[in-house]
């Protein structure tokens, strides 16, 4: 499993930069500076990432097993 996400970040119009993570659909963000737009977009993922938890956990059957695994940087 990678450790790691891509950021891909791209002038926009009007001076906007718009970052994406690839590996995760759906998360993506934009900011005025490249440096504020990469700060969005891993604003983004975690709040993509707690959402979709959510929404699992919501959603398993009583039979399911919940494990956590922590992802070091």
């Amino acid at each position: 499993m990678p450790k790691e996400f891509t950021i891909i970040l791209e002038p926009g119009a009007d001076g906007w930069w718009i970052a994406t993570i690839p590996e995760v659909p759906g998360a993506f963000s934009q900011g005025r500076s490249r440096k504020e737009a990469r700060a969005n977009v891993l604003d983004a993922l975690s709040e993509l990432m707690a959402a979709r938890r959510e929404a699992a956990l919501r959603d398993r059957t009583a039979a399911a097993e919940i494990e956590s695994v922590p992802i070091s940087r």
